[in-house]
């Protein structure tokens, strides 16, 4: 059995949580974890995902470049986040393999 700093399994389940599309066993692929080992952690951690849509719609909708600006700036903020964490896996498992 494998130990994994605390720290990657806080990152795994940041991951696992800010990407609403994506399935446990994804994210545990990327990582290259058993999907099991990811599915315990975010159980630990009592993480769960916001389910729907909670905020009320504002009185205007916003302008059309207004909106794709919102959803670049997520999806940049998104990447930006799964990146860091790939890197720091990446990093783990670099330094694994060396004797």
């Amino acid at each position: 059995m494998k130990n994994y700093p605390p720290q990657f399994k806080v990152d795994a389940v940041a991951l696992y949580e800010s990407r609403p599309d994506a399935t446990i066993r994804s994210v545990a692929a990327d990582l290259g974890i058993n999907p099991e080992t990811l599915r315990n952690w975010v159980r630990a951690a009592g993480a769960s995902r916001p389910r729907g849509r909670r905020t009320q719609e504002p009185a205007q909708p916003p302008a059309p470049l207004e909106a794709e600006n919102a959803a670049l700036r997520k999806k940049v903020r998104e990447l930006e986040e799964e990146r860091e964490i790939l890197r720091k896996a990446a990093k783990y498992f670099a330094g694994e393999t060396r004797w």
